[in-house]
Order: C-alpha cells, then structure tokens, then sequence
C-alpha cells in the first residue's frame, strides 16, 4: 500500500506530466521518440523503432497501439498483451514500461509526451516485488532530456581521485548532461568509486538492503571487494571478485535518480566508466564487467 507522501507525489507528478502536454496546441507536433519492446529483463528484443510525428495529444499508450499489436484492459488503462505476449498479473509476468529509464508511477493512457522520449516496455516477472523503478538501458537517458516532462542537471560524486571520474564526466558531456558544479536538489546522482568507498552513502545503502529495496540485481560482500548478481527471482548467482565492475541505478519513490558506476577495485570503477556507452547499457537493467566480458543483470 502506498503510503500519503506517495500518493501525494503521484498527484503532482500526474498534474505536472498534464500541464506539459497542454501549451503546444491541439495536435502540434512535438518531434519523435524512440519505442523499445523486450521480454524478460530486456533480454530478447521485440521491436526497436524510432516514431515521429508525434504530437502533443499523443501518450505512451497511442505511441505503442500504432507501432504494435496492443490488447489493453481496465477500460484501455492497462496493457494485457503485446503481439499476443498476454500479462498475467501480479505473482507472474506482466509489462512494464519505462521513460528514459525510469518506472513510471501512472499508467501509459495518461503519460503525455513532449518529444525525444526513449520508451521501453518489458515483459518480466514480478518475483522480486512490484516495480524496479530505475535501469541504465535508456543511455543518454535521462541525463540527455531529464524525465517527466523537465530537464535534471547531473551531480557526478567522486568518491576517490582518479581517471574515471573524469571518464565519467566526459562521457556524460558527450551524451548531452547539464554537469552541475555540486550536489543540488533536483539533480540526478551519479556515484563513481569502488563499493567500499560509497555505500555508506544513503543511496548505496539501499542497495546493501537488497533488490527488493533498490532494485539492483547485485549483492556485495561485507568488505566491497566481491559481489554476486542475481536473477530474475533474487537468488544470488555468479560471483564477481577482484576489479569487477558495476553499473547500475536505483529510485527512492519520486526522488531524482541516482546512477552508480562502481566496482571492487579502481581498475573495475574504471571499466564500469568505460562502459557508460548505448551500445553496453541498451536495454539492460544493470550491467557487471569482469574483464572484457559485459554480463547483464539479471542474470539469465
């Protein structure tokens, strides 16, 4: 059940997400997004496209019904099924859908859109509770166009001197970021050092309360120099020691979200850095690195 601040939030965020889409005119075109549809944790695509001429009157439930085969439920509130992959509720799989990587709070017949929006719905399973409300696999996004209707700048937090946080800030330059200078209400976090270094930040802390408070398929050991992904379930799974590194995100309710690109040792951070690139992060939730190999999380 969802608590008064929350509610609260999602009114706010509903009447905000309105008044958006209510300044251009009827029918005034507003640019075009892109539309991705995966199955179980974005592993198997299904369709990848990008839509234009949107206009002002469109959501991200009439994007899908033109560009798809879209059964809805709950008087067109809710997607039953995509191209016959029928949800089925809670306690089994069901879709999900994200706008510049982060989960939304309302349904997709009442998201209006403003243009160069990355959509992505997934059909997974809901085994490790009701929402994972943040995943890296809209890269630039949300850095690039902010999220739910207005533009974050971008805290990166360096919690050890080195090259990749300067990696990092270059590639966040190059994909379109509003660097701010500090830390600042409203902008988007992003943690870069190894896990020792940053969990005792309150954002990291919740990852070392578990997947189901953060939604980050990684548990580390006591120490930050190993860590385990897990499935789809939250069973752990392969092992991860020395300069592995991770990249992941996490969402406290309506908060800004906040971006980690850590490791085991500075040579993981590193990698982690070197890996902020679509072509690592598309449609991943999470993303380990040990050497050259990129394991996506969940794991499979």
């Amino acid at each position: 059940m969802k608590g008064p601040r929350t509610a609260v939030a999602i009114a706010l965020l509903l009447a905000a997400i309105a008044a958006a889409g209510c300044g251009l005119g009827p029918g005034s075109e507003v640019g075009g997004v892109e539309l991705t549809v995966t199955r179980d944790y974005g592993a198997v695509p299904v369709l990848h496209r990008q839509v234009g001429d949107v206009t002002e009157a469109d959501t991200v439930m009439r994007v899908l019904e033109r560009n798809a085969d879209v059964q809805t439920s709950y008087g067109g509130n809710f997607v039953q099924s995509i191209d016959g992959l029928e949800g089925g509720g809670a306690g089994a799989d069901d879709w999900f859908f994200y706008v510049n990587g982060l989960w939304s709070p309302i349904g997709a017949a009442e998201y209006g859109l403003e243009g160069d929006e990355a959509i992505w719905w997934d059909y997974r399973d809901w085994a490790v509770g009701e929402r994972v409300a943040a995943a890296v696999g809209s890269w630039p996004q949300p850095f690039r166009d902010g999220y739910e209707g207005a533009r974050h700048s971008t805290a990166v937090v360096c919690f050890e001197s080195g090259e990749a946080c300067g990696q990092v800030r270059e590639r966040l330059r190059e994909a379109g970021a509003d660097l701010a200078g500090g830390e600042s209400s409203g902008a988007i976090r992003v943690l870069v050092g190894t896990w020792a270094r940053l969990r005792g930040d309150a954002d990291a802390e919740s990852v070392d309360k578990g997947v189901r408070t953060s939604g980050v398929f990684a548990e580390f050991d006591r120490a930050g120099t190993a860590f385990r992904g897990l499935d789809e379930k939250g069973v752990p799974g392969r092992r991860f020691g020395v300069n592995a590194g991770l990249i992941a995100a996490t969402r406290h309710e309506l908060d800004p979200p906040t971006w980690f690109v850590t490791g085991t040792a500075p040579a993981g951070v590193r990698a982690a850095a070197e890996h902020l690139d679509a072509d690592s992060l598309r449609d991943h939730y999470a993303l380990a690195l040990e050497g050259d190999r990129e394991t996506p999380l969940p794991l499979r």
